[in-house]
């Protein structure tokens, strides 16, 4: 490892075995380790920066532990501290936390338990890193608020996303259940994202999509020569997923029999190989999902009750997009600037009209259907503002061809002209809500023109 990449380590302490004991002990684990024989010299190198943990004795001479830690919690230093000694007591240990310490470690203590608590203040660091990424990369998002590459601000959706972070930090099992089109992936995608296993597989799969016949293969893999074709061994999605998290969706898809493998696969945290002779140890976080009633297919015996509540420890339910219709115009906004970008065109906005019928229309397919909607609208739109015509002829905005014929009287192009500029005039502005500004951009001509013509024309 290069030295920039090694974590540092500050020992305070005025015992030198224990310096060199520690000190010892650290090297061989790739820290880099600096020392301190008080708790004033430990702050002066506190102030230094460049830290990343301090491990630090209680009873010293010049300055003590304690006094060290309430110093040092008026310094911005980003180090984890863990406190040491001799003496401690269950009052000093719950002191110490008080005053800012990570952990308190009792002396003598074996080598294996200090790199221990190193090892849980790092995954305590990495999980706060990981944390404030996700925080910057959904205010990159735009929206008002979000959980990993969703975005909603009603009422509904925040509770999803509040549930959603807090089992994150845990193993727990969870079931998402909502309509097809919600983001049911996305919600176990954020839930992986943000837990102490992100840094593991996340492995997606559909239950309904895999013949039933591969299906235990596929989940728990197979040994060579379990059956024709079995050429070599082949690990199962469960064993790809082995420290992370798998998502089974459409669960309620799975056959009786399979249903039976996966309860004991979540009871005892083993599989076994099809053709093998013993199960193998697996440390995989479950979410499920599913659109059907699964408390229906209880009841109606197709699908296992003791399978179901070791799913549904705990439930996310996703509400459909027609019964959160203020996230509709977030939601299109959002996918209408992704979309633009991904396809290097320009768009401004989405027309008030345009939007009036988005939010208007029931979304059968949810969040699903509404981003296809609006990349259709992006494709077609040439003015840079989503129109109403570049919605789909469902949402009632299919035009009748109509010959010019029908719109001029005679023959005069002046007055012809004059009919077709007031014409575009006016549908610029119904497009942009009247905002003058865009729509001379749209019309293509300056802002002092239109204004001219829109008193020319009593436009006003």
């Amino acid at each position: 490892m290069m030295e920039e990449e090694k974590k540092r380590v500050l020992v305070i302490d005025d015992e030198q075995n224990m310096q060199h004991m520690l000190r010892a002990i650290l090297s061989r684990f790739d820290y880099l380790v600096e020392t301190a024989d008080d708790g004033q010299q430990g702050l002066d190198r506190l102030r230094a920066g460049n830290l990343d943990f301090v491990l630090c004795d209680i009873r010293m001479p010049v300055m003590d532990g304690m006094e060290f830690l309430r110093r040092a919690a008026a310094l911005e230093h980003g180090a984890t501290i863990i406190m040491m000694s001799a003496y401690g007591t269950v009052d000093s240990a719950i002191e110490a936390m008080k005053q800012g310490a990570y952990d308190y470690v009792s002396k003598p203590f074996k080598a294996e338990e200090i790199l221990l608590v190193l090892k849980k203040a790092e995954e305590r660091e990495f999980l706060q890193r990981e944390n404030a990424a996700l925080r910057r990369q959904l205010a990159d998002i735009g929206g008002p608020a979000g959980f990993g590459r969703m975005v909603g601000k009603s009422k509904k959706m925040q509770e999803v996303f509040q549930l959603a972070t807090k089992v994150a930090q845990h193993a727990t099992t969870v079931l998402v259940t909502g309509e097809s089109g919600t983001g049911k992936e996305l919600v176990a995608r954020g839930i992986h994202d943000l837990s102490p296993r992100a840094e593991n597989p996340f492995v997606a799969i559909n239950c309904g999509g895999i013949p039933e016949n591969l299906l235990e293969s596929e989940l728990f893999g197979y040994v060579k020569g379990a059956f024709t074709g079995a050429e070599k061994n082949k690990k199962g999605l469960f064993e790809e997923a082995d420290g992370g998290t798998i998502f089974l969706d459409e669960i309620g898809e799975l056959p009786v029999a399979m249903q039976v493998k996966l309860l004991r696969v979540l009871q005892e945290q083993e599989i076994r190989p099809v053709g093998a002779a013993r199960n193998r140890k697996i440390d995989v976080r479950v979410i499920a999902a599913t659109a059907r009633d699964l408390v229906k297919e209880v009841k109606k015996g197709g699908f296992r009750e003791d399978l179901y509540y070791r799913l549904n420890v705990v439930n996310i339910h996703i509400p459909p997009l027609r019964e959160r219709t203020e996230d509709i115009a977030v939601l299109s906004t959002h996918f209408a600037e992704k979309l633009a970008g991904r396809m290097d065109v320009e768009i401004l906005g989405i027309a008030p009209a345009a939007m009036q019928l988005l939010m208007g229309h029931s979304w059968p397919g949810n969040v699903r259907e509404l981003e296809n909607v609006i990349e259709r609208a992006v494709i077609l739109a040439e003015k840079k503002i989503i129109l109403p015509e570049n919605l789909p002829p469902e949402f009632g905005t299919k035009r009748q061809a109509r010959r010019l014929d029908d719109f001029f009287a005679g023959f005069s192009i002046k007055k012809a002209q004059k009919i077709m500029e007031k014409s575009l005039i006016r549908r610029a502005l119904d497009a942009t809500g009247g905002n003058k500004s865009k729509a001379a951009e749209l019309l293509e001509i300056s802002y002092p023109s239109l204004l001219g013509k829109i008193k020319e024309y009593g436009l006003g």
